[in-house]
């Protein structure tokens, strides 16, 4: 559907086995049902996307203007459009949304309400998976960049983990900028790209996905299909089907 993907989050990661036996190691993700909050516009925002949201969020949590953005309230701005008759934009009639994020694709083919879930990936053979990953806090350099840390022989007093010598002798006498150090580790916006869809299960609104991605468990996680070339196959396998009972 012109390329949208959905919003949710991450459950853990399990395996599947094949027909021949094969386990293969995949992540579960909840994904959706997403509603369609808004359709940004050339002509009214400079820019065309689709901002959907995932998850229903208490609306006594939220400020008015985030229950405006999803539902029509009583206001003094929209009775003087509505005495002027200028047109309210369209809501979708929905609680307040816990994640929301907008995809960069043509709003034709949209509605603002309308609720998106797995089949937006039927015919994706792979998708591109973006999350914060864990936070790890402030670490040392051997567990951030991987260092070697000092020698463990006579000599070497007590700095066995230290990053070692930073200066840069008479000149330019200052520590180079981008020097790889000690410091916040993790906790950043990243992306698994072209991973393979093993599974879609639209009952439970779940996504199987080759692999793992980033983030906890329980953490939310935006999918949208791969643009990486050349095209992904889809995922070569037929996994036993553990429901049908004989």
């Amino acid at each position: 559907m012109n390329g949208i993907g959905l919003l949710g989050q991450k459950v853990g990661m399990t395996q599947v086995y094949t027909e021949s036996g094969r386990a293969v190691p995949v992540t579960v993700l909840q994904l959706g049902p997403c509603p369609v909050l808004q359709l940004k516009k050339k002509d009214t925002d400079n820019y065309e996307a689709v901002q959907i949201g995932y998850k229903d969020k208490s609306r006594n949590s939220v400020s008015r203007s985030v229950r405006g953005h999803v539902a029509n309230i009583e206001s003094k701005r929209a009775k003087k459009a509505q005495e002027v008759g200028a047109e309210l934009s369209k809501k979708a009639n929905c609680e307040p949304q816990a994640f929301v994020r907008e995809f960069r694709v043509s709003p034709a083919g949209f509605e603002v309400g309308q609720v998106l879930d797995v089949d937006v990936f039927s015919g994706v053979a792979s998708v591109d998976v973006t999350a914060l990953s864990k936070g790890r806090g402030y670490a040392g350099t051997m567990k951030r960049h991987n260092f070697g840390g000092q020698r463990m022989t006579h000599g070497v007093k007590k700095c066995h983990r230290h990053a070692g010598s930073t200066g840069c002798s008479a000149y330019p006498s200052r520590v180079q900028k981008g020097l790889r150090s000690s410091g916040q580790y993790g906790n950043v916006r990243c992306t698994t790209r072209n991973i393979k869809i093993v599974k879609a299960d639209k009952a439970n609104n779940l996504l199987l996905i080759y692999g793992a991605v980033p983030g906890p468990n329980g953490g939310y996680v935006q999918v949208r299909p791969s643009n990486y070339l050349p095209a992904p196959k889809p995922f070569p396998e037929v996994l036993i089907d553990y429901t049908t009972k004989e």
